[in-house]
């Protein structure tokens, strides 16, 4: 009778096949309910965006082919007309205006932003970041109309900048119920929005790339428009992009600082709605800017974060 030895450190052979396999999860899930799962996750926000925007917006979009219809008369679809009127010389100026308001404050939030953004992520010391970002927030917990009513305060003929001004010796400015009162309104209400999202792209910088340019000789201009602009591009876009939709429908700012003579797209809209009760043209209008805005919003989905999808 022979005995097999089994050399110490090296598992017994007749152990090792009396070990069972541990068992193999099957997974039983019908393969005809597993639709269910997304419907269940998705359908109480799809059924809230249905109600309370495609249902409102196709109604609007109804009501807009419909001439000079007034609340309570039937809804008869008959063609084009109030679209055409869009395009008649007063409205076209309209249109521009509420373009050169969104389109300036645009600009003037990502000057203003993007050296604000870049000394917070690169610079501050990372203890007082998130200090500093709260600051930038905290405006944006007041109701909108009370900042329009504070630069009221600042921006009247007897305010505090002019009183400033006239204590140095400087003359006043007439800024209140003018296009720059306006495009200040605007800027100073979306720059923390632009603030944010800037600070969320440069933080991201790889400062390799910022290094391998000094090293190769480039200067800090050299630096800033080849190393660090197209790295903060997705930032800059989506940054743009969302003061440009903001600016485009704003209501509170242009009438309240820009007065009966800064007529945009969004006050033009309330006239036809609650003054004329030229509902049909209101609704025509209302879809113009809703175009646009679904226009600006493909374009941010496109190209706002494109370090992401490579």
């Amino acid at each position: 009778m022979s005995t097999q030895l089994t050399p110490p450190g090296l598992p017994n052979p007749a152990a090792t096949d009396s070990i069972a396999e541990p068992p193999v999860l099957v997974n039983k899930r019908h393969p005809r309910l597993s639709w269910l799962e997304p419907l269940v996750f998705l359908g109480p926000a799809g059924i809230w965006l249905i109600l309370l925007l495609v249902l409102p917006t196709l109604v609007i979009f109804e009501l807009s082919l419909v001439p000079n219809i007034k609340p309570g008369q039937v809804v008869n679809p008959s063609g084009l007309e109030n679209y055409l009127r869009v395009f008649e010389g007063i409205n076209l100026w309209v249109i521009r205006r509420s373009l050169t308001f969104a389109v300036g404050s645009t600009i003037i939030c990502l000057l203003l932003a993007f050296p604000v953004a870049y000394w917070i992520a690169q610079i501050a010391p990372k203890r007082w970041r998130n200090l500093l970002l709260l600051g930038f927030i905290l405006p944006l917990w007041t109701s909108s109309l009370l900042r329009s009513y504070a630069w009221i305060t600042i921006l009247r003929p007897t305010g505090v900048l002019n009183s400033l001004l006239a204590s140095i010796g400087l003359p006043t400015l007439q800024l209140l119920y003018s296009e720059p009162a306006v495009l200040i309104g605007m800027a100073y209400s979306f720059l923390p929005y632009m603030v944010l999202i800037l600070y969320a792209s440069l933080e991201k910088l790889d400062r390799r790339l910022l290094e391998a340019s000094a090293d190769l000789g480039a200067n800090p201009i050299q630096t800033f428009w080849k190393v660090t602009v197209p790295q903060s591009m997705p930032g800059i876009a989506a940054g743009s992009l969302l003061v440009f939709i903001s600016g485009l429908g704003d209501f509170v700012d242009p009438e309240l600082l820009g007065g009966s003579s800064s007529m945009t797209m969004a006050r033009l809209i309330y006239n036809q709605f609650l003054l004329l009760q030229n509902w049909g043209f209101g609704s025509a209008l209302s879809m113009v800017l809703i175009f646009a805005v679904s226009i600006a919003i493909a374009l941010l989905l496109k190209y706002g974060d494109t370090s992401a999808q490579k």
